[in-house]
Formats: C-alpha cells, sequence, structure tokens
C-alpha cells in the first residue's frame, strides 16, 4: 500500500519518544521508520536506550510523550496482548526459552493466538525445512541446545506466529562467530520470504551488511540514520557505537 504521495508508509513508526524511568530520561525525541519488507536496526553500546526501544515498541514501557505507529494507526495507549495480536512478534535477548519443555512444546507457543490448525501444521513443516537442526532436537529438553540452536528455535517460535513485523533483541549476542554467521543468513532467508524485521543489535557491521536501513542510538539519541550501506561507509559510525567522539 502506498500513501497519499505515492511513498510506502512506515509499517511501525516511533515519533518524537520520550521515554523516562522515574526522572532518568531514557530517549530524548526518538524517531525511527520500519519499512514494510526491510531490515532494520538499531544500533548502540550497552545503555544507550536500544532495549528500552524495544519495550515501547510492545507497550511494556509506556513513553511520557511521542507516539508509536502500527500500520499507520496510533497504538501508543494500546497493551501489549493489542500490539502482539496486531502482529507484533519477539525473539527476545537471550532466547527466553522454557529449558524443560521440549523443542516442540517451545515451538508451539509461538501459535497460541492461531486457531487454524492444519495451518499451523503445515507452517511447521515449513519451519523445519528452514531450521533443519531444530528438526533433529524436537523431543530434546530446549535448555539442552547449545546458543546457537536456542537461538534458531526462538526465531522459528516466533515466525510461527506470521509475524507483519519481526523484532529481535541482540540476536547475535553470546554466540560464536559461526553461529553469528548462520544466525545473519536466517534472518536474511526469513526477510526475503516476505517478513519485515527489526533488530537492536551491538554488532555494528555484521548488522548493517544484512539491513536495508539502520539507526544509531547514543545514550537515547539518534545521531545517525540513513540506508545500510550509507551507514558502513560513515566514519562516524564507528566513533558513536563505540563511545568515541560525540556526533
Amino acid at each position: 500500500m502506498r500513501g497519499e504521495n505515492g511513498v510506502t508508509p512506515p509499517i511501525l513508526r516511533l515519533e518524537e519518544v520520550n521515554t523516562f524511568y522515574g526522572s532518568v530520561q531514557a530517549h530524548f525525541d526518538l524517531c525511527l521508520d520500519v519499512y514494510p519488507g526491510e531490515i532494520t536496526c538499531l544500533l548502540g553500546g550497552n545503555a544507550s536506550g536500544k532495549s528500552t526501544a524495544m519495550k515501547v515498541i510492545f507497550g511494556l514501557v509506556r513513553p511520557r510523550s511521542g507516539r508509536v505507529l502500527l500500520g499507520g494507526e496510533d497504538a501508543t495507549q494500546w497493551k501489549t496482548p493489542r500490539r502482539v495480536a496486531w502482529g507484533l512478534r519477539s525473539v527476545p535477548e537471550a532466547r527466553r526459552l522454557f529449558p524443560f519443555m521440549t523443542v516442540r512444546e517451545n515451538l508451539l507457543l509461538g501459535a497460541y493466538l492461531r486457531r487454524d490448525r492444519r495451518q499451523v501444521a503445515e507452517d511447521m513443516e515449513r519451519l523445519l525445512d528452514l531450521f533443519p537442526r531444530v528438526g533433529e532436537r524436537l523431543n530434546q529438553a530446549a535448555g539442552t541446545l547449545s546458543g546457537g540452536e536456542q537461538q534458531m528455535v526462538a526465531m522459528a517460535r516466533a515466525l510461527l506466529g506470521r509475524p507483519r513485523i519481526l523484532c529481535m533483541d541482540e540476536p547475535t549476542m553470546g554466540l560464536s562467530p559461526l553461529w553469528v554467521d548462520r544466525v545473519l543468513e536466517l534472518v536474511q532467508t526469513i526477510n526475503r520470504q516476505g517478513t519485515t524485521v527489526f533488530m537492536v543489535e551491538q554488532n555494528a557491521r555484521a548488522a548493517l551488511q544484512i539491513a536495508h536501513r539502520g539507526y544509531v542510538l547514543r545514550h537515547g539519541v539518534v545521531t545517525l540514520g540513513g540506508t545500510a550501506s550509507e551507514l558502513l561507509d560513515n566514519p562516524l559510525v564507528e566513533n558513536a557505537y563505540l563511545g568515541g567522539k560525540a556526533i
């Protein structure tokens, strides 16, 4: 769908968001757009406000001012279940699987809002083709899997909910370089199959190499934004990301 000016509108927009924890301000007029069919990354170091931005998107933290728009609708006052019902799905930081439940049981939790049981079964088969390693471990307790395997389970679980936006919080955290490459390849594959992806990430270079556009967040302020290629070529990205000289 295109807007009045012929440009595809963002499917997710944060508009001049100001977020506080008590008297401490976490975001200062935070603005970002996520466009349908793209991978958008939000980059920054520790305490930059990245994870809080994800909480704002899901309604877990309410901004003191500003708006959250989903599909062009003002969703700022929506509670989390309504946002999930709209189509947000999360791959949380540190995976957050239920360790004593089987992989299959963890996966099916992603379909808890769905009533189309036959289609769920078909989607499960399709996802196991995409994540064959997950298929090999369906009856294992999720807590016995490696970090990379758990990340794939978390991704498949979210995809079983048929997300309009797949939101990923630090998907490469704690993974070996081999698993980082594999997870990012899967993110690209998922996106090519039609899923819009928003990811919060510290690994700036790796994220920008697969993203369409990105934003750099520093102390709650977006200091840079643009296409991924523009940010990769910008010498200020490293300073902003690593906490060097202020931009």
